[in-house]
């Protein structure tokens, strides 16, 4: 099948058999399905953020109050456009999506890639380089939590406006359409996502139609345009200028999606997207409810749905609902494919993760993250109970991914491309001048909800360096019980080790070719059998999205080829889920030593159990963490899809 994000391939059928004049026809419609698909899963977030965004800037229960006035305003909504044009823009659309793993987008590709290209300059930076991207990947757990809640939050709020005596019912309200987003997540988003492109497209068609008529209003609010008003807003009233700071940011929530999501639709699908569509309708409604603002101080309140015609807000209630589901299903998402990713690259541990989708490979489902998530949000709609209360909690978590995207993109940019270094000075001090000060000032927020995002992404941030470390100490302790493999094979081939030979074939799975697996050691030694035919299968992540098919296996003899015993080294991307006994039937029996019996074949896993020891490898709470975070691990062997009723577990013990 051919990649949609690169079109068709020759020879895929795509429009075969048609006149040669309709290629390019067959063609612009793929073109334009993906962009109205990337406008449903990337886009809602930072699509709904005009609903929320203007409101927390000059709400007067902020700590930090900006006084409603002429200049504010033109300085507020200068600066919204201009941090939208800055950040979304430049450093995401135009810089960041560049720096792509195999087509594929997010910090944690960005990981991958100072991971690939450090390694030839200075160990150091790498691993803080790696440190910093692993903290922005668990940032992202808590804009993944806040999120669903704000943005539903201020959707239902519309309710508000329409008719005030619902005031009371926001907040159940809210619960409900969240625990029913949850509880559908396990059908997965293949069948509801070609409704979520459409529904995007009417919401930012309704946004920027009701943000024409406030601009008409008022046009003289297009001089915000105009960078003087935010520089002017900045140096003037730099007091006022820097907490606003904390609530504009809100305005480039989502940003981080335009990336992570690159590898579904492709880097021209999400800029054509946001460059011809989003983007205007946006700057659109900001404009609008500035308009909106000067004519009447009191409108503060809720520009957003003010800014509707009386006849069409029940309707935008409803639409600005979808809107923000849309957006909550697709940070939702996000959260599964950050899981999934670290647990191939060994940051957390290996989880039941479902794939949703026979077409879309990274539309997966992750049981265990998702009823967090839910418990999360929950948390958070009855804890703060308002859209405004949460943006300072907000822009804490988005600011702080942002920073270190950019700080890792250039360092990107500089070791893979060799961009030269006074660009990369320039660019990164201007870009990177910006997103401090937008750190800055939400750190201002701190004691009102800021604390919140920091303190999730420190947890999960622990979590990740914990599980990496004790499974850095779990490996080494295995090697040193396993021996090595040519040795063991050595003793076999010689007779030193009296075994029986039991028909069929056994598959012993084995992190590298270098040890003996503990399973067919205690086999050997202690029920002295070994199988005609013996398989020992090491599992490879590669820094890559995917593997293909013929670069997936590699198969060695291990200096016998008439032994029945063979290594297979299976790679797979970290975006891929293995699937054991698919592999092995890739095998020719040529290269096999002879035909494999999978349909008999036996499997073994070697079972680890944990213990607390007392060698000073890390602090005691980190090893209990440690200890703790192992018992979420998913079964190997539906992980890796082995037969139950032919898989076999001999145990073994390690201490940490």
């Amino acid at each position: 099948m051919a990649d949609p994000r690169h079109g068709a391939t020759p020879g895929s059928g795509l429009g075969s058999g048609a006149p040669e004049g309709h290629g390019p026809s067959a063609h612009d419609t793929v073109r334009l399905a993906l962009v109205i698909g990337a406008l449903g899963v990337v886009f809602g977030d930072i699509g709904t953020s005009p609903i929320y965004t203007l409101q927390t800037v000059f709400d007067p229960s902020d700590p930090h109050p900006v006084p409603v006035g002429t200049q504010n305003v033109y300085g507020v909504v200068s600066l919204v456009f201009w941090s939208v044009m800055i950040i979304v823009t430049v450093t995401y659309v135009l810089l960041a999506m560049r720096a792509d793993n195999d087509g594929e987008g997010g910090i944690m590709a960005l990981i991958t890639l100072v991971r690939r290209w450090g390694s030839q300059r200075s160990r150091r930076t790498t691993a803080v380089l790696t440190a910093l991207g692993v903290f922005g990947a668990s940032l992202f757990f808590g804009d993944s939590m806040i999120t669903p809640a704000i943005s539903v939050l201020s959707a239902v709020e519309g309710l508000k406006v329409v008719q005030p005596s619902l005031e009371s019912a926001v907040v159940p309200i809210t619960a409900v359409i969240i625990v029913l987003l949850f509880l559908v997540q396990r059908r997965g988003t293949a069948a509801v996502g070609r409704l979520f492109g459409p529904v995007m497209v009417a919401w930012f068609v309704a946004i920027g139609a009701c943000g024409v008529a406030g601009i008409v209003g008022h046009p003289a609010i297009l001089r915000a345009l105009s960078p003087t008003y935010a520089l002017g807003f900045l140096t003037g009233h730099f007091g006022t200028a820097f907490f606003a700071l904390a609530a504009v940011v809100l305005s480039v929530t989502g940003a981080e999606a335009l990336y992570a999501d690159m590898g579904h639709f492709g880097r021209r699908a999400i800029t054509r997207g946001w460059m011809l569509l989003v983007l205007p309708a946006c700057v659109l409604s900001y404009f609008g409810q500035g308009a909106l603002i000067l004519g009447d101080p009191h409108h503060i309140s809720s520009p957003f749905f003010l800014l509707v015609p009386h006849w069409g807000r029940w309707p935008m209630v409803l639409l600005a609902t979808a809107a923000t589901v849309i957006a909550s299903q697709a940070v939702i998402t996000g959260a599964y494919s950050v899981t999934s990713q670290a647990a191939q690259l060994g940051y957390l541990p290996r989880l039941r993760i479902a794939h949703t989708s026979e077409s879309t490979i990274g539309q997966i489902y992750v049981p265990w993250i998702n009823w967090l998530l839910m418990v999360s949000v929950l948390t958070l709609v009855f804890a703060f109970r308002s859209s405004t209360a949460l943006a300072f909690a907000f822009g804490m978590a988005v600011t702080g991914t942002i920073t270190i995207t950019t700080l890792l993109f250039f360092y990107v940019a500089r070791a893979k491309w060799g961009t030269p270094k006074w660009l990369i000075v320039i660019g990164a001090t201007v870009l990177l001048f910006v997103d401090l000060l937008f750190v800055a000032a939400n750190l201002t927020k701190f004691v009102h909800g800021a604390w919140l995002p920091l303190l999730i992404g420190l947890t999960a941030f622990t979590v990740m360096t914990t599980w990496q470390r004790g499974r850095e100490l779990v490996t080494a302790e295995r090697v040193r019980q396993e021996g090595p493999l040519p040795e063991f094979i050595d003793r076999l081939r010689s007779g030193e080790v009296s075994t029986l030979r039991a028909p069929g074939t056994a598959v012993f799975l084995n992190r590298g070719k270098q040890t003996t697996p503990l399973a067919m050691r205690a086999n050997v030694e202690h029920n002295h059998v070994r199988h005609d035919q013996v398989v020992i299968l090491a599992l490879k992540t590669e820094p890559v999205p995917r593997v293909p098919a013929d670069r997936r296996i590699v198969v060695d003899d291990l200096g016998y080829a008439d032994d029945g015993i063979i290594h297979v080294t299976a790679r797979f991307g970290y975006m891929e889920t293995p699937d054991v006994p698919s592999t092995l039937a890739m095998l020719e029996p040529a290269r096999a030593e002879g035909p494999l019996r999978l349909d008999q074949a036996s499997y073994f896993l070697s079972k680890i159990e944990l213990r607390r020891g007392k060698a000073p490898t890390m602090a005691p709470w980190r090893k209990r963490l440690f200890i703790a975070t192992s018992y979420i691990t998913a079964d190997a062997a539906e992980y890796f899809g082995l037969p139950r009723d032919r898989t076999v577990i001999m145990g073994s013990h390690i201490e940490v």
